[in-house]
């Protein structure tokens, strides 16, 4: 497919439309936290998109396969759809192509994946993140029937980041702000999330963004709160001093891991 428009919504976030003639091979699922996975090659290669990823892996040394940047479908049009983008400055891969790129450049991706969708039957809802699951967050408590019972807690840098969506009457969105992310930060959502005082009945929560806020979180929701494993979705989108190569590669290291053992599985 192709960039068919792009909007700067936020100082740190930039949507992308997403259409072309591929477009009508598009297959929506019913997942609230779909995903594409974006693929990018270096440039020097000389590459023309579209190519067979499978037909480059027979080709090209390890160090020059294109690599994978994932992304929420943030919403649907008639013709195209809307990723998020954080961008900072020239960090990054994905940032830094979001910032610059025009209508008309080809995209060549994956997908969509996805995992998570409310549950209908849940007494409440949580949902808690930051930039990076901003777009499955929104797109999720939109999605929510309108008597739905619950809190967002979204952590960005300050009020200009803050970008609005929709909720059921009475449904509290916290927009929590951190300034810039670093070490003394990571425990902000698990913080705030401690002072809640949660519904009634049983209850299902979404939890992804930075790998240590999650891990403060994992501890909070399922260690003192005691929440089983089935009622929490949980997962690391990015680590902090880390770039995108070293987070996925730490995936499959202990630090990596977000759920104890006994979690893991269930």
């Amino acid at each position: 497919m192709e960039v068919v428009r792009t909007e700067r919504i936020a100082p740190s976030m930039v949507r992308l439309w997403i259409g072309g003639d591929g477009f009508a091979s598009f297959a929506p699922n019913a997942f609230t936290d779909a995903y594409v996975k974006l693929w990018f090659a270096k440039p020097e290669l000389g590459l023309e998109p579209p190519y067979d990823v499978a037909a480059l892996r027979e080709s090209l040394a390890p160090d020059d396969l294109p690599v994978t940047r994932t992304y929420t479908v943030r919403a649907i049009a008639d013709d195209s759809f809307a990723i998020d983008v954080v961008v900072h400055g020239d960090q990054g891969l994905a940032g830094p192509w979001a910032a610059r790129v025009q209508p008309g450049e080809r995209v060549v991706f994956g997908g969509p994946g996805g995992a998570f969708a409310p549950d209908e039957t849940a007494a409440w809802h949580l949902f808690l993140g930051d930039e990076s699951s901003l777009p499955a967050i929104a797109r999720s408590v939109e999605a929510l029937p309108a008597t739905a019972r619950g809190a967002a807690l979204i952590e960005v840098r300050d009020a200009s980041e803050e970008i609005p969506f929709s909720a059921p009457v009475g449904f509290d969105v916290r927009w929590l702000h951190r300034g810039e992310a670093s070490a003394a930060t990571v425990g902000l959502l698990a913080e705030q999330t401690a002072a809640l005082e949660l519904p009634a009945g049983r209850g299902q929560v979404f939890a992804h963004g930075e790998r240590e806020s999650m891990k403060a979180l994992r501890d909070e929701l399922l260690v003192r709160r005691g929440l089983e494993r089935s009622q929490v979705s949980l997962s690391g989108y990015w680590a902090l001093g880390r770039t995108e190569d070293r987070f996925q590669a730490e995936k499959r290291e202990p630090i990596g891991q977000i759920l104890p053992p006994e979690h893991a599985a269930s």
